[in-house]
This record gives C-alpha cells, sequence and structure tokens, in this order.
C-alpha cells in the first residue's frame, strides 16, 4: 500500500515557490545581472546534446523564471515558449524577454499546470520539448507528464530532459556515501525545511511542500510507453550544487566528488523522438 497524496500537494507546492520567486531572482546562484550581460545558463552538456537549435521551436515545461528558456532564444531558436505554474516566475520571466528585446512572437511565457500544457500553450506541435533540472520530482504522475510532453512535439522532434539523478536522493547528506533511503519508494515524501536551495538562511512562511522520487527507469519507460523512441540516456558525475558536504566546486562550475573518490551518477539526460 502507497501513503495517500495529500489532497494539497498542489496549492503547497505552488505556494512554496510563489514565495521564492524573489529570493531566487536577488540570488547569487542565478545572477541575473550576469545574465543579462549575456551569460549563457544553460549547461555545457545540454547545449551539446540538444544541438543546434537554430530556427527551431522549443517548449520548456516547468520553466520556472525563464532563463533557460530565454538562453535557449539567445542560441537561435525561433520560438520559445516557456510553461511554468507559479505566476510570480511567470510574470518575472516576460520582464526579462522585455528586457532582452524579445518579443511574444520570439519568447512567450504561459502560466499554467504542466499537465494542462496541451491546453495552455500557444502552438500544439514544437520541434523541441524540453525540460531541465529539479521538475520531475514535483510530479505526482511521470506516465501523464510523458504523455503531454510526447503531444507537443512536431513529427521528427524530440523531448529532452535534463534532470538530477534520483539515486542521489538515496545517499545520505553528509556524504553521499550511504543507501539511507529507499530508491524504490512511491509515496510522497512530505518536507517542511525553510529557505531555499539559494539561501538556505532566507525567511520563509511557505515551507510544506510534496515530492516524488521517479527512478531513471519509470522516466524512460514513461516516454516509451508515450510512443518516443529513446535515443540516449546518458549519466553525469557532476551536479549544481553541493548537494553533499564532500562534494567540492569545479572551475566549469560544477560539483563533484574529490578524486580518488568512487564516483555516481549526479545528473541524467535523456533524448526521446517523434518518429517523422
Amino acid at each position: 500500500m502507497y501513503s495517500p497524496i495529500p489532497e494539497d500537494w498542489h496549492e503547497a507546492n505552488r505556494a512554496r515557490w510563489d514565495e521564492r520567486v524573489p529570493i531566487h531572482v536577488a540570488s547569487a546562484f542565478y545572477d541575473l545581472a550576469s545574465f543579462r550581460a549575456g551569460k549563457d545558463a544553460l549547461r555545457d552538456f545540454e547545449r551539446a546534446e540538444v544541438g543546434d537549435v537554430t530556427g527551431r521551436s522549443l517548449l520548456h515545461l516547468q520553466c520556472h523564471f525563464g532563463l533557460d528558456t530565454l538562453s535557449w532564444a539567445r542560441h537561435g531558436a525561433s520560438r520559445v515558449v516557456g510553461l511554468d505554474f507559479s505566476e510570480p516566475a511567470v510574470d518575472t520571466a516576460r520582464s526579462l524577454a522585455a528586457e532582452l528585446g524579445l518579443g511574444p512572437d520570439r519568447a512567450a511565457f504561459v502560466a499554467a499546470d504542466v499537465y494542462d500544457a496541451v491546453e495552455a500553450v500557444p502552438d500544439r506541435a514544437y520541434d523541441i520539448v524540453y525540460t531541465g533540472g529539479g521538475a520531475l520530482c514535483w510530479l505526482p504522475d511521470i506516465d501523464r507528464w510523458a504523455e503531454t510532453a510526447a503531444a507537443l512535439v512536431a513529427p521528427g522532434g524530440f523531448v529532452y530532459v535534463s534532470e538530477f539523478h534520483p539515486i542521489a536522493d538515496s545517499l545520505d547528506d553528509e556524504t553521499g556515501g550511504r543507501v539511507v533511503h529507499d530508491y524504490f519508494v512511491r509515496d510522497p515524501w512530505v518536507d517542511t525545511t525553510p529557505g531555499t536551495y539559494t539561501d538556505a538562511d532566507a525567511p520563509t512562511v511557505h515551507n510544506r511542500s510534496v515530492e516524488w522520487l521517479h527512478p531513471v527507469g519509470e522516466v524512460v519507460t514513461a516516454l516509451a510507453k508515450a510512443g518516443l523512441r529513446i535515443e540516449f540516456l546518458h549519466e553525469h558525475d557532476a551536479t549544481l550544487f553541493p548537494r553533499y558536504a564532500e562534494l567540492e566546486r569545479h572551475e566549469d562550475g560544477y560539483h563533484r566528488f574529490p578524486a580518488g573518490r568512487p564516483r555516481i551518477p549526479l545528473m541524467y539526460s535523456v533524448k526521446a523522438s517523434r518518429p517523422a
């Protein structure tokens, strides 16, 4: 028997994210000043694996306040659309797009739940449907997510997922060297930790969240069941923040385990295409 999903999971998560938008906007983690000056928000492996986006349309599901979305526009995507359930995040994304001189014809943002994306976004077929790190853990139903993403891919296009590896949530926070949580757990995880990943000491009120761990096999299988062809599954030995105390920050901005220590995957990426 699985634990029931709290009835207020969606409202609790949205309130948490709404409150954290201004904290993230002001943070060194997102460094908006550098982004405005031209710094790329995307990871190097994402750019390499997605490839040239020049002249292609791209939909970013769960886009937060749009830095990755707008970065794809900067790389030449003909039109980008970002979707997020947080209205403050979407408002911020729209303001940033206007600052960069990207009108709605180049960069549009929609406030809606990801499961409602087919009805909410302005187009019905995108060359690329993209989702970045830290998105899938907020969704209870990965099959429904994959079906939604697949329904929005144009023939010959693909879904690209860049995510934190779920094995990381099975290990202890101090060393990342001991398995302390069940990798295959299906129960929702309710957290009440204040602050946020950009500022652990930030004063916050809406601290309750409901999250889910989705094993990599579950994500890949859901995409295949939705009618997409899996092109690759890549695992990466680096992550974007100091998930464990023993991780070291490298010059490229990634966090890795010290040299000589056995490595584990900390992120993964999947490309799944729709036949032309």
